[in-house]
């Protein structure tokens, strides 16, 4: 499949910005993928020693991927322990 990729920007020069941004876009996704599964907290990776990781974070904690109007060092909990 990569040999036809490289015969077909070596025909059509054109051709190779479309296979640079659709190769970014296909990373770009995959790191985001990656980012969910690793870093968000309603994943449970290991149900045995942490089997709600959702409880364990402050109020303090960023776990958005980007927060427009938000500053998350100035909120204070509001609820109870639990």
């Amino acid at each position: 499949m990569l040999r036809q990729i490289i015969s077909q920007a070596k025909k059509h020069p054109s051709l190779i910005p479309l296979f640079v941004f659709i190769g970014a876009g296909g990373t770009g996704a995959a790191l985001y993928i990656t980012r969910l599964a690793l870093f968000n907290p309603e994943v449970s990776w290991d149900r045995k020693n942490n089997p709600e990781p959702w409880n364990k974070l402050g109020p303090n904690d960023q776990y958005k991927f980007y927060s427009v109007n938000v500053d998350y060092s100035k909120l204070k909990k509001e609820g109870p322990d639990f």
